[in-house]
C-alpha cells in the first residue's frame, strides 16, 4: 500500500525508510536506519526527482503508482547517480517507457555504466543554468560536482522555491512519519547522525561545498529537500550554517574529544586522568572513546565538532596501535584542519606511536600541536603526572588564546 507525504500543493514526497540495513555503503552503521528520498510533481507534466535503493523499490513504485494514476511519467530528473538513488531507474525505465531522464554530461555516461538499457533518444543533458519548464513549475540545475560524486547536481523550483539537494543536507535516520525538519527536535535527536552523515560522506570535499553553497545560498529558498532525512522548510539558516562551518573546518564547539588506544588499560588510564584534570579546570565538554569499540565514523564526526584533539595511543608492532592508525588515517583523508592537537604516548621499550601520529596529522592544514607529548613506559607513573598536568594546561591556555 502507498505511503506519501504533501510537501506543496503539488509536490509530494515518495520515497521510503530502510530500518534493517546496518551498514550504509557497507561502512557506517546505522542503528537509526536511514531513508531514501524522492520527490514526485504533479504539474501539466508530471516530474520525478531522482529514484530509490532497491530496498525500499517495492513502496516507491507504489507511491508513484498512486499519484500517477493513469497518467504517464514525463520527466526523472537524476540529481545524483550512486546506487542509493539510482537503483530502481532501469525497473522505472521499465514501467514508464516515455520517461525522458534529465542529467548532465557524467550523469549520462554513468547510467551507461550502470544500466544496460537503451538511452539514446531518452536524455536530455542540461549543463549548469540551463531550465525545464512543465508548466507551473520552472526547474533549474546547477552543477555540484563532488558533493560527493562528480556528477552531482542540485535543482531549484522556482515555482516553490524548493532546492532538491542530492546528498547535501542529508542525514542518517529513518523518517518516522514525521518528514519535515520541524516537526522533529533535530538539533536534540537528528544533528548528530547529520554531522555523522556529513563528515564521513561529504567531508572531504569542503571547498566543493563551498561553491555549492555560495549557488544555493544566492537563491531565495523556501525548503530544502535532500535525498536523505528530514525536508527543511523552517529555519534553513540553521542548518546551513552547520554545513558552512563543517565545509570550512570550522571547530562547531569549544570542546575536548580524547581518542584512545589502550591494550591493558593504562594508556586508558592516562587519558581518564587528562580528562579529570581538564574537567578540574572547568572544561565542560568533553568526550572519550575508545577506538577499539567506538566506530571511526563517530571518531571523524567528533572530531569536525571539538575544537581540540588529544590521540593516545600504545606503540604497536612498531608504530601506532592499528585501529588508532584506522582513526587517523580516516581524519587525514577528509581533510580535517583547524584543529590544536595533544599528543599521548606509550610504549614498554620504546615509544614511538606519538611521532608517527604526529607525523600523520602534520600533513593535514592548520593544525597546533600543544607541548608537551606525554609519555608513558608501561603504565602512568608519579613522574608522568605533571606531563598530564602540563598537557591540561596547555589546553586550556590555548582555549583562552582563541577566547573559546
Amino acid at each position: 500500500m502507498y505511503n506519501v507525504r504533501r510537501i506543496d500543493e503539488d509536490t509530494f514526497w515518495v520515497g521510503g525508510s530502510d530500518r534493517r540495513l546496518a551498514l550504509f555503503e557497507n561502512v557506517f552503521p546505522i542503528p537509526r536506519g536511514v531513508s531514501y528520498n524522492a520527490y514526485l510533481v504533479l504539474d501539466e507534466k508530471t516530474i520525478l526527482l531522482d529514484t530509490v535503493d532497491r530496498a525500499v523499490g517495492p513502496r516507491f513504485f507504489e507511491n508513484l503508482n498512486h499519484l500517477l494514476d493513469e497518467r504517464k511519467l514525463d520527466y526523472l530528473v537524476v540529481n545524483h547517480m550512486e546506487p542509493d538513488h539510482c537503483a530502481t531507474m532501469s525497473e522505472l525505465v521499465r514501467r514508464y517507457p516515455e520517461v525522458k531522464i534529465v542529467g548532465n554530461t557524467r550523469t549520462i555516461t554513468m547510467i551507461r555504466q550502470f544500466f544496460d538499457f537503451d538511452v539514446e533518444g531518452r536524455v536530455i543533458e542540461v549543463q549548469e543554468g540551463d531550465k525545464l519548464s512543465t508548466g507551473r513549475h520552472t526547474f533549474t540545475f546547477l552543477l555540484a560536482p563532488m558533493v560527493h560524486w562528480p556528477e552531482t547536481m542540485v535543482t531549484y523550483d522556482a515555482s516553490t522555491q524548493a532546492l532538491y539537494s542530492a546528498d547535501a543536507f542529508g542525514t542518517f535516520g529513518a523518517i518516522n512519519g514525521n518528514l519535515f525538519a520541524d516537526e522533529v527536535d533535530f538539533p536534540n535527536e537528528w544533528l548528530p547522525d547529520a554531522r555523522r552523515y556529513y563528515t564521513n560522506i561529504v567531508g572531504k570535499y569542503g571547498l566543493q561545498v563551498q561553491v555549492m553553497l555560495k549557488k544555493a545560498t544566492s537563491l531565495k529558498i523556501r525548503s530544502i529537500c535532500p535525498l536523505h532525512g528530514p525536508v527543511w522548510r523552517e529555519n534553513l539558516g540553521w542548518f546551513i550554517e552547520k554545513y558552512m562551518r563543517w565545509s570550512q573546518y570550522i571547530p562547531e564547539d569549544r570542546a575536548v574529544m580524547i581518542a584512545y588506544a589502550s591494550i591493558y588499560g593504562n594508556t586508558e588510564n592516562a587519558a581518564e586522568m587528562l580528562a579529570t584534570r581538564l574537567a578540574e579546570r572547568q572544561i565542560r565538554n568533553i568526550s572519550i572513546y575508545d577506538v577499539s569499540v567506538t566506530h571511526p565514523s563517530i571518531i571523524l564526526s567528533e572530531a569536525f565538532r571539538c575544537s581540540h584533539l588529544v590521540f593516545a595511543s600504545t606503540t604497536y608492532n612498531g608504530g601506532i596501535f592499528c585501529n588508532m592508525e584506522t582513526v587517523l588515517r580516516d581524519i587525514q583523508t577528509h581533510n580535517l584542519q583547524n584543529r590544536t592537537i595533544g599528543i599521548i604516548q606509550n610504549g614498554s621499550w620504546a615509544p614511538m606511536a606519538g611521532r608517527q601520529m604526529g607525523e600523520m596529522l602534520c600533513s593535514l592544514k592548520n593544525m597546533a600541536f600543544l607541548e608537551p607529548t606525554v609519555t608513558l613506559k608501561s603504565s602512568v607513573k608519579t613522574s608522568q603526572i605533571a606531563e598530564i598536568e602540563q598537557l591540561a594546561q596547555a589546553i586550556v591556555d590555548s582555549f583562552q588564546a582563541a577566547n573559546l
